[in-house]
């Protein structure tokens, strides 16, 4: 009896427990069920950029080196010993066309020049003998009536040879004044010097190179286009210079960024064989600034710059940046009902951070900025400044219940 008794005892428990979960269960199943709403899928949260048209000059990006438009090797052109040289004969010394340079030992060429001078005198009075002696014959042939006067008569071959000699002495009175004045070797042009390779009291000979000069009233910059590049521009080809595409070059300066102003005037006219581009070159004026303060800092030669050239005049385009484009070539557009649309369009040129397009697009779309990984035609997104999207959940009075009904039975247990 009492193993009995304990038995019965020991099996109470689990059937309180199998009791209420019982309980539990009818309960839900005979409680009405409270309709649930379809969840939806959150919306993305995209940022968007809206598109304004905009009418622009397509720009050409390059780089290149400046130099000087004219440059040349200074060279002597009689020989002696340099006497003088200009106080700013060194490398870097500016220089005004027709400026002195440096001045060679004349005394030999003077000497030269008053010989020729001599040597034309006396040709010039062999000339005028030879031709008063000429008149005298004529005049005596045609006093003895004899008929047409010879040649040889009228001392012509005399004559003929007199005046040679006066020629001749006077191309050399004009050689010996031409190597008198070469003894002094001026600026051909406004600039700067370089590579001076004589120096005060040196003998010189003919051909020796002095220095180099390199004018500073224009610079040039050689800049490689490609065929791509060519597409956006409009290469000059008149003689107008406002018909020069506009150029802005920049570089640092001790840390500083400038910039100055120049023209693209000319092509080079030929592909380079080797890089297959052609050569565009650009002029600036006045880079030392000598004529005035033209430009902000000087623009010295050798300097590398970066040049953007104004290309065509293009109107009605869009700027998008470059990573809004998908790789199929479309955007993503948000319409009005906040849905994503896809949208084909044609770019016109893509630059390194944005791309220009010409079709596609309207004035106020709004265009996709954010990477979506998985978008699709039609999604629900929402733009920053959107209320939070509706979500159903159950409620939280039959939540409540459940809990309730699961604890009273974990304490029956208990007990």
């Amino acid at each position: 009896m009492i193993s009995m008794a304990f038995k019965k005892r020991a099996l109470l428990p689990p059937l309180i427990i199998i009791v209420a979960i019982a309980l539990v269960v009818l309960l839900g199943m005979l409680r009405p069920q409270l309709p649930m709403r379809s969840m939806e899928r959150p919306a993305v949260l995209v940022e968007i950029q809206e598109a304004q048209a905009e009418d622009i000059n397509l720009l050409v990006s390059g780089q290149g080196n400046v130099m000087a438009k004219h440059t040349t090797s200074l060279v002597t052109q009689v020989s002696g010993q340099v006497i003088e040289i200009a106080p700013n004969f060194h490398n870097g010394g500016y220089f005004n066309k027709g400026d002195m340079i440096i001045k060679i030992d004349p005394q030999d060429y003077q000497v030269a020049l008053q010989n020729a001078k001599a040597n034309l005198a006396q040709a010039k009075a062999a000339l005028a003998e030879e031709s008063a002696r000429a008149k005298v014959a004529k005049e005596e042939w045609e006093s003895l009536q004899l008929g047409e006067i010879p040649a040889l008569g009228l001392r012509e071959p005399q004559v003929a040879s007199a005046v040679a000699a006066v020629q001749s002495a006077e191309a050399a009175v004009a050689k010996a004044q031409r190597d008198l004045d070469r003894t002094v070797i001026r600026a051909p042009f406004a600039g700067l010097l370089q590579n001076k390779n004589v120096d005060l009291g040196q003998f010189v000979n003919q051909s020796n190179q002095v220095a180099q000069m390199m004018g500073t009233e224009i610079a040039e910059v050689r800049v490689p286009l490609s065929d791509r590049d060519l597409a956006y521009l409009q290469l000059p080809s008149k003689d107008q210079e406002s018909d020069f595409p506009r150029v802005r070059l920049s570089s640092f300066v001790a840390g500083e960024k400038y910039e100055w102003q120049g023209r693209l005037v000319r092509s080079e006219g030929v592909l380079d064989s080797n890089s297959r581009v052609i050569y565009g070159v650009v002029e600036i004026k006045d880079p030392y600034n000598r004529e005035g303060q033209t430009h902000e800092e000087i623009l010295r030669f050798g300097r590398f710059v970066q040049l953007e050239i104004e290309g065509k005049y293009v109107e009605n385009v869009f700027r998008v940046p470059r990573y809004a484009l998908n790789t199929d070539g479309n955007l993503w557009l948000v319409d009005e009902e906040r849905r994503l649309k896809r949208q084909h369009v044609e770019v016109l040129r893509a630059e390194e951070n944005q791309v220009i397009i010409n079709e596609g697009l309207e004035a106020g779309d709004k265009v996709v900025l954010t990477q979506l990984a998985n978008a699709l035609p039609s999604m629900k997104v929402r733009l920053p400044g959107d209320p939070l999207p509706q979500q159903m959940e159950r409620p939280k009075a039959e939540q409540d219940d459940t809990a309730v009904a699961a604890k009273d039975a974990s304490d029956e247990a208990g007990e």
